[in-house]
C-alpha cells in the first residue's frame, strides 16, 4: 500500500474509508522491521503509541468526526525534536537516556493534524556532520546502494521516507540537512523561510541557522506537511507571526512566465559532470514548461563555505555549553561538570571527533584575538551575500542549482578529510545563510542509479512559487526509479 501513495493521497484514502490507518501504520512498521536493521534509519520506535492514535483515527472516522489534515499518515521524526515520553538523544551518547516531558511545537502540531508518529532517525551527532555516518549509535545507508551515505544532518529522516518507512518526515536544516539528504536518497526536501517554523523543542546547533523543514515522497507532501508545522508560536520569538496558507494548493499553479535564474557561481561549482548534466537537462525541462531562464550571479557564494562554518560553529560552542553534566549530558554517574572535561572524554561516554572539530573552532573564533577578524568579518560577508541572492531575487522568481555537486559519495569517503565534506555542501548553504526557501527535488539519476537533486531557491515567505516549480518540474522529470532496492513490495 504504501508504495504507491503519498501523503495527501493517503490522508484522503484514510478520510474516505478506503483504508483503514491502523493497516497503514501496521505496514510503516512491517517496513521497518524487514529493511531498517540494514539501512539504520530509526533510532526508536513508537509502535504501541503509533497504532493506539492509529486506532483513534479509524474510530473517529467510523464515528463521522472531523478528521485531521494528516490523519493515519505514517509520519518519522528526526531525534533532534524532543517528544514527549520518547528518547531524544540527537544521535549523541550526551543525551543517551534522556526522555524530554514535553512535544516540540511541531511535533504538537502533528499530532494535532492526526499524523501517526511512528519513531525518532537517526542522525549525525547533534546535526553535525552531513552523510549520518556521525551518529554516536549506528550509520544510515543509502537504500539505493548501501556502501554509500544517505547524506545528513537528516539522514534517517531521507532513507525512511525513500524505502516508504513512512511516507514524510521532519528533519532539521542548518546549512542543508534536509535538501542534501533529500537529493541523495531521491526523495523531496524542504528548508522553509527562517522563522516560518517554530524551532521550540529542536535540539540547538546554530540558532540563527537551524530551521525545522520537511521530506516527502511527492512535492505536494512536503507543502502539506508544511502547512501543519507552520506558524506563530509564544513559545519561540523567531517564529514569524505571518499566516499560514495551504502550501500544498501552489502544486498545480501555471508556471509559465516565471522567471528563473541559473547562478552562474553553481555551475562553476566543481559540480560531477553527471550532476552538470542533470541540472542542464532540468533547466532544459522549466523551459519548455514555459519559464523564462535568466543568468544571474551572486559572486559572494564563493564566501559561504567559508562563512558558514565560522558563524555556525562559534554558535554551537555557545549551544553546547549546556551539556556540562548538570542540566543535560553524561549525568551524576560520569562526575562531569565542565565543558572542557567533555571535549577530553572518549566516544563512548562524551562527543564524537566531528563535534570536538567544531567546538574546538567556534571556541576559537569567538576568542578575543579572533572575533573581528574572523566572527565578526564573517557576519558582513554572511549580511552581503544575503543582499546579492536578494537583489537577483528581485530580478526573478526563483534561483536555481543542483542540490549537492554530485550523487551520494561512498561511506567513509571523506573520513580522513573533513574539508571535502564542508565543500561538499556548498550549494545549500547559501540559502540557510540568507534565511530563504529553498526545496530540493528528484532531477534524474546517474548511469548507475544514484538520485540527483534540482535546488530551487525563492523570495523569502515565497515557498508557494518553489512547491509550484517543483510539482511542475516533478510532473515531467525523469525519476531514479519507482523505489530503491531496499524497498520493494511487502
Amino acid at each position: 500500500m504504501l508504495e504507491t501513495e503519498s501523503i495527501t493521497t493517503l490522508a484522503a484514502r484514510i478520510a474516505r474509508g478506503e483504508v483503514r490507518a491502523e493497516d497503514a501504520c501496521a505496514e510503516a512498521f512491517a517496513r521497518i522491521r524487514r529493511s531498517d536493521g540494514d539501512l539504520g534509519a530509526f533510532l526508536a520506535l513508537t509502535e504501541e503509541g503509533a497504532l493506539t492514535a492509529a486506532r483513534d483515527v479509524d474510530r473517529a472516522r467510523d464515528e463521522g468526526r472531523p478528521l485531521g489534515a494528516l490523519a493515519g499518515v505514517p509520519i518519522a521524526l528526526k531525534d533532534s525534536l524532543c517528544t514527549r515520553g520518547v528518547p531524544t538523544t540527537c544521535g549523541s551518547r550526551i543525551l543517551e537516556g534522556w526522555t524530554p516531558p514535553y512535544d516540540a511545537t511541531v511535533v504538537e502540531r502533528l499530532r494535532e493534524a492526526g499524523a501517526i508518529l511512528v519513531g525518532k532517525t537517526n542522525m549525525d551527532e547533534l546535526g553535525m556532520g552531513s552523510s549520518t555516518e556521525h551518529s554516536a549509535f549506528r550509520v544510515s545507508r543509502n537504500p539505493w546502494d548501501r556502501g554509500r551515505t544517505p547524506g545528513g544532518s537528516s539522514g534517517g529522516s531521507a532513507v525512511a521516507v525513500a524505502t516508504r518507512m513512512a511516507l514524510g518526515a521532519l528533519g532539521s536544516d542548518t546549512g542543508g540537512s534536509v535538501r542534501q539528504p533529500a537529493a541523495f536518497t531521491g526523495t523531496v526536501g524542504l528548508k522553509p523561510t527562517y522563522g516560518r517554523v517554530s524551532r521550540y523543542g529542536l535540539v540547538a546547533f546554530a540558532s540563527s541557522l537551524d530551521q525545522v523543514g520537511t521530506l516527502a515522497t511527492d512535492v505536494r507532501g512536503a507543502g502539506a506537511l508544511l502547512t501543519a508545522i507552520a506558524g506563530a508560536d509564544a513559545r519561540d520569538s523567531t517564529a514569524s507571526a505571518r499566516g499560514v496558507p495551504r502550501f500544498e494548493d501552489a502544486c498545480g499553479r501555471d508556471v509559465r512566465g516565471l522567471r528563473v535564474g541559473v547562478l552562474d557561481e553553481a555551475q562553476h561549482a566543481g559540480l560531477d559532470p553527471r550532476a552538470a548534466e542533470a541540472f542542464d537537462r532540468a533547466v532544459g525541462e522549466l523551459g519548455r514548461l514555459g519559464c523564462e531562464i535568466v543568468r544571474t550571479s551572486a559572486p559572494s557564494l564563493a564566501h559561504a563555505v567559508a562563512t558558514y562554518y565560522v558563524l555556525a560553529t562559534a554558535e554551537a560552542s555557545s549551544n553546547l555549553a549546556r551539556f556540562d553534566g548538570v542540566r543535560f549530558g553524561l549525568r551524576e554517574r560520569e562526575g562531569v561538570r565542565h565543558l572542557h572535561e567533555l571535549i577530553g572524554k572518549s566516544r563512548d561516554h562524551g562527543f564524537g571527533a566531528e563535534v570536538k572539530r567544531r567546538i574546538l573552532l567556534g571556541t576559537f573564533v569567538l576568542s578575543a584575538d579572533a572575533f573581528d577578524s574572523h566572527y565578526r568579518k564573517a557576519q558582513k560577508v554572511r549580511r552581503l551575500l544575503r543582499d546579492e541572492l536578494t537583489r537577483e531575487l528581485g530580478r526573478v522568481d526563483a534561483l536555481l542549482s543542483p542540490t549537492a555537486p554530485g550523487p551520494a559519495p561512498a561511506l567513509g569517503d571523506h573520513a580522513d578529510d573533513p574539508l571535502a565534506v564542508y565543500l561538499s555542501d556548498l550549494l545549500t548553504l547559501p540559502a540557510s545563510l540568507a534565511g530563504l526557501p529553498a526545496l530540493s527535488v528528484p532531477c534524474g539519476a546517474t548511469p548507475e542509479g544514484l538520485p540527483l537533486g534540482l535546488q530551487i531557491m525563492t523570495r523569502a515567505f515565497d515557498e508557494e512559487t518553489a512547491l509550484a516549480l517543483g510539482h511542475a518540474y516533478e510532473r515531467v522529470a525523469p525519476l531514479p526509479g519507482a523505489l530503491p532496492p531496499a524497498a520493494g513490495a511487502l
